[in-house]
C-alpha cells in the first residue's frame, strides 16, 4: 500500500495531516515573536530547547506550573472567538509560578481538537503568544491532536505548563508573614477562569440569556464581559520586588478568598478581610443576585474582583500602592495578619455582605 493511500485513509478516519502541516506554517510567525534570549529551537522538532544562563543566581530553582482555561472555552465557542483564550492559559499558569517569586522562562502548550481547523487554531495560539509577550516567556513548543469523535463540533480543549526561575533564597513560600503584616489587594479584570460552570448555569440555564444580549451594568454585551482575559501578573510583581520586600503572595483562583489565603499562611496566622475596603466589578454583584448565591459561595468560587494578595510591612503600604497605581493597578489595603487561635478560620472577612 502507497504512502498518499495511507494517508488518504487516515484522513478519511478524521485526521488531516495536511491541515496540521499548514497550521505550522501559520503559527511560526506568531511564535518566533515570543522568543527570547535562551531559546535554541524553532517549533517542528520533537522538544523544545532552552538554555539555562544562571551565573546572576547562587542556588536556581526552577519553579512549574500547569493549567486549563476550563469551561470559560464554552463562552469562545457560542462567540465563534478563539483569539483571548490563549491569554488565560498563560495567565492561569504564568500566575501561580510568579507569586512563588519566580520569573517565567518558557511556555508550552496542548491543544486538542475534534477536527483541526488551522486558522481557529492559528487564532488560539495567537492568544497564547501575547500572553507570553506579557509576560516576558517564550512559548518553545507544544502539541496540536487531532481526535475525531472526541469533541463536540468545533469545540477543542486547552492545557499549558510553564517553567520559571527564582533565586532559592528569593522563592516566596509565606514562611515569613508575621503577626501586623498588611494585605493589598490588586484587582482582576473580571472573573479571570474560575466559576465559569456556575455562571454558565445563572446566566445560560436560569435567566435564559445569549451571549449577545447587552447588559447595561456591564457597558457591554454579556460574551465580551465574560471572555475578559485573565490579568497577568508577571511584570507588576517584578517591579514590586525590586524596591519593596513582599512576604507572600496569594493568586486568587479556584477556591477564592477563602481557600487560597491559607496556602502562604501558617497555622499560627489567619488573613483578617475588611470587604469594606474595595468595590468588586459588577459582575460579581449581578452574578450573586441573579443567582441568589450566598456570600460564602461566592468567596468561595470567585475572585470577586481581587486578583491577588500581597503581604506587605505596614510601613511601606502607602508607598507600594502608589507604585502600583502608576503601573495601572487598582490596588487596595485590605486587610491585616492577625494571630490565630486553634480552630479557627484562616481567612475572616468583616465589612458588609458577612
Amino acid at each position: 500500500m502507497g504512502a498518499d493511500q495511507k494517508k488518504d485513509q487516515y484522513a478519511e478516519a478524521g485526521v488531516d495531516i495536511g491541515a496540521g502541516n499548514r497550521f505550522v506554517d501559520l503559527i511560526k510567525p506568531i511564535v518566533s515573536r515570543t522568543h527570547k534570549s535562551g531559546v535554541i529551537t524553532d517549533i517542528g522538532g520533537f522538544a523544545g530547547l532552552f538554555s539555562l544562563n544562571v551565573e546572576h543566581i547562587k542556588n536556581p530553582v526552577l519553579v512549574s506550573s500547569t493549567d486549563g482555561v476550563g469551561t470559560k472555552l464554552k463562552i469562545a465557542f457560542m462567540l465563534d472567538k478563539h483569539d483571548t483564550v490563549g491569554i488565560d492559559l498563560v495567565a492561569m499558569c504564568v500566575n501561580d509560578i510568579v507569586v512563588q517569586g519566580a520569573a517565567p522562562l518558557f511556555f508550552l502548550d496542548y491543544i486538542s481538537m475534534g477536527q483541526l481547523n488551522p486558522e481557529r487554531a492559528r487564532d488560539v495560539v495567537k492568544g497564547i503568544a501575547a500572553g507570553c509577550m506579557e509576560a516576558k516567556c517564550s512559548l518553545i513548543g507544544g502539541e496540536t491532536a487531532e481526535m475525531p469523535g472526541f469533541y463536540s463540533e468545533n469545540e477543542y480543549d486547552l492545557a499549558g505548563f510553564v517553567v520559571g526561575l527564582v533565586d532559592n533564597e528569593e522563592l516566596l513560600d509565606g514562611s515569613e508573614i508575621g503577626v501586623g503584616h498588611k494585605i493589598i489587594g490588586i484587582g482582576s479584570s473580571g472573573l479571570h477562569s474560575n466559576g465559569y460552570s456556575l455562571v454558565r448555569k445563572i446566566f445560560f440555564e436560569g435567566l435564559k440569556m445569549s451571549v449577545e444580549d447587552y447588559v447595561e451594568d456591564f457597558g457591554r454585551t454579556l460574551g465580551e464581559e465574560l471572555l475578559e482575559p485573565t490579568r497577568i501578573y508577571a511584570r507588576t510583581v517584578s517591579n514590586l520586588r525590586r524596591d519593596f520586600r513582599i512576604y507572600g503572595i496569594s493568586h486568587i483562583t479556584g477556591g477564592g478568598l477563602i481557600e487560597n489565603p491559607p496556602r502562604i499562611l501558617s497555622q499560627r496566622t489567619k488573613a483578617v478581610i475588611d470587604r469594606s475596603t474595595w468595590i468588586p466589578q459588577p459582575i460579581f454583584q449581578y452574578l450573586q443576585k441573579a443567582g441568589q448565591v450566598s456570600d460564602r459561595d461566592m468567596m468561595l468560587t470567585f475572585n470577586n474582583g481581587l486578583g491577588l494578595l500581597i503581604v506587605v510591612n505596614e510601613e511601606e503600604i502607602d508607598e507600594i500602592l502608589l507604585r502600583l497605581k502608576a503601573m495601572g493597578e487598582t490596588a487596595h489595603c485590605i486587610g491585616t495578619i492577625e494571630s490565630r487561635e486553634e480552630g479557627e478560620d484562616p481567612v475572616q472577612f468583616t465589612g458588609p455582605g458577612i
